[in-house]
């Protein structure tokens, strides 16, 4: 016995009809200390009789709630829904494909939504309880056969076989500076036995920082070359667009393929000249970023599109420069790179309509980068050691991460910082790159430190793709304890690329949360970037690590895809058997779990 004060802000009428005194309530909320002891604010309450009332037979459920849509109006809106399920008997699609001790559909629908009073309920809040289960099979069965269905109508769709007819990639091969490793050869051959085909290619190639995507991308483009077609090459920045633009020349000039350049910076007679070749045919491999796609880009012959760092397009670019390459019933083979390695789990689930190869080797010669984790207080001693490297003719990158999705606050913090060390390292040049900068600004910035005019560049993570400077070999990370795995490994990945030992050092601010401390932990140790992919999934789940692939399949309502990964085989069974044995089912299931969700996913 005892007395708590319950504290409302909000009255409205019937609250103040219901609470008089004498009332009974049954309530319910968080207990908290106020300033008189314990007490209770806006609990939710039910007015009872005088007469001492057993509790439901269920427990309450307690939903995510929105504006405007309280507990109560949601939980009579959800009853009203059970009791029409009730009279039209859900249909269980998977009966009789279930593992052993499965619940049907119905049944698990029924007990979570009102789990009986004393039910265990420390495996429903792990998302272990034999009903969640079953949803959440469910639910991965349907987004897998959602992009299965996908796979199927690209197979549908007809293209251009693309096989080497002049025999260039054998002279490729024989002129390459380099001997392509063994898992660059494989995935090769899994791409151009896809481009002899008459079915549109829709390859993911995944591979980490510096495992040599490109040349496997030029390969693919002799193949096209040498059948007598062209390929598009889209990159997401003018600066990178001209690095690819000159390594992909430099391999197939002496091949006497012409590789041209369509950038915003192109303009003039330069661009018409390149907009006539492009036209013409002549020029065989186009690269450039989305100017690719704009107006007045009219291509003879393209059959083959790569897509480098795919993540960084919005759907509707590649959708457009898909239709680009459509010449009347025959659509281009797409092969889309990544430098961010997908763990399995997805590529079993959210990337099913894609063919996935993977360069899972760096090639001979890359030098494995150093990584030291240094608090703030380190950082007068961190900023003599940049300049003791950069004396010695380095050069060295300071990344200030995005803090808030602000780009005052972003630029502010990065600006800070370029003065910071400008001021401390008076005899080096120190330059900036921020998210308030135009394109063309960037890539001024990005250009001078390329050819080694800046020693030191402070930038946001606009350094995470792709920019090529063997001569920088020191990186420092600010604010490391904010950042993603993935995305820090990304960064660590623009050092190591010439004959000087590398480093990365990453800056936190005491004192670090678990997750924080965890991820500096797993970089430090490794460099492997499945294993760190695989670590950020299990720490920031699956919706985040995908970033903006704009599928809206990754918004899973039960499933979780670390959690349920010991699902997969029976997800992979269930959703192979149901479409070649049980077609009829597929579209219903779909349409429950995904409402149209998988439009997106066909570009």
């Amino acid at each position: 016995t005892g007395a708590m004060p319950l504290r409302f802000f909000h009255f409205n009428r019937v609250q103040q009809q219901q609470l008089v005194r004498g009332a009974r309530l049954r309530c319910f909320g968080d207990v908290r200390n106020g300033p008189t002891g314990l007490e209770m604010i806006h609990p939710e309450y039910r007015v009872i009789g005088a007469e001492p009332e057993p509790p439901g037979t269920a427990l309450t459920p307690i939903y995510p709630t929105t504006e405007g849509l309280h507990q109560q109006r949601l939980r009579r809106f959800i009853q009203q829904a059970m009791a029409v399920m009730e009279k039209t008997d859900a249909v269980d699609y998977l009966h009789d494909r279930l593992p052993e001790g499965f619940p049907e559909f119905g049944e698990s629908i029924r007990f979570l939504h009102g789990p009986p009073q004393g039910t265990d309920i420390d495996p429903l809040l792990a998302g272990a309880h034999p009903c969640q289960r079953r949803l959440a099979l469910e639910e991965l069965v349907a987004q897998r056969l959602s992009l299965q269905r996908l796979n199927l109508g690209l197979r549908r769709e007809h293209a251009t076989r693309l096989q080497d007819d002049r025999g260039l990639l054998a002279a490729f091969r024989s002129q390459l500076p380099f001997r392509m490793t063994r898992a660059q050869q494989a995935a090769l051959g899994e791409i151009l036995a896809d481009l002899a085909t008459a079915s549109p290619m829709h390859r993911l190639l995944q591979g980490d920082v510096g495992s040599g995507k490109t040349v496997v991308a030029a390969a693919s483009a002799v193949a096209a070359a040498s059948a007598g077609y062209q390929t598009a090459v889209m990159v997401p920045t003018e600066l990178l667009a001209e690095q690819q633009h000159k390594t992909i020349a430099g391999w197939l000039n002496p091949l006497e393929v012409q590789v041209r350049l369509l950038t915003g910076s192109v303009t003039g007679s330069a661009r018409k000249q390149v907009l006539e070749e492009i036209g013409s045919g002549h020029a065989r491999v186009i690269v450039g970023t989305h100017a690719l796609f704009q107006q007045g880009v009219r291509f003879a012959r393209l059959a083959l599109i790569v897509v480098d760092e795919q993540h960084r397009f919005g759907v509707n670019q590649r959708l457009e420069l898909k239709q680009k390459g459509r010449k009347g019933l025959l659509s281009p083979h797409q092969l889309v790179m990544t430098a961010t390695p997908i763990p399995r789990t997805l590529t079993m689930t959210a990337y099913a309509d894609l063919d996935c190869s993977i360069i899972d080797e760096l090639p001979p010669g890359r030098q494995p980068v150093g990584t030291a984790v240094m608090p703030q207080s380190r950082r007068a001693e961190l900023v003599q050691r940049v300049r003791a490297h950069c004396g010695g003719g380095r050069q060295a990158y300071w990344v200030c991460p995005l803090i808030e999705e602000s780009e005052n606050l972003d630029y502010q913090a990065a600006a800070e910082v370029g003065r910071e060390l400008a001021d401390a390292l008076p005899d080096l040049n120190v330059g900036l790159v921020h998210g308030r900068m135009s394109a063309s600004e960037k890539d001024l910035v990005m250009r001078e430190f390329s050819s080694g005019r800046l020693h030191v560049l402070v930038a946001t993570t606009v350094v995470e793709v792709g920019v090529d400077v063997p001569n920088a070999s020191l990186m420092v990370i600010e604010n490391a304890e904010r950042m993603g795995l993935s995305q820090m490994h990304q960064l660590r990945g623009r050092v190591g690329r010439g004959r000087d030992a590398s480093h990365c050092i990453l800056l936190y601010k005491p004192p670090l949360t678990d997750v924080a401390e965890a991820r500096l932990r797993v970089l430090r140790s490794t460099t492997d970037g499945f294993a760190i992919a695989q670590k950020d999934l299990e720490l920031r789940g699956p919706g985040e690590v995908l970033g903006t692939r704009q599928t809206g399949l990754m918004q899973l309502r039960v499933a979780d895809i670390v959690r349920d990964a010991d699902l997969l085989p029976d997800v992979i069974r269930i959703s192979d058997e149901l479409l070649t044995r049980y077609p009829r089912r597929v579209d219903p299931l779909i349409e429950r779990w995904t409402h149209g969700g998988s439009e997106y996913a066909k570009v």
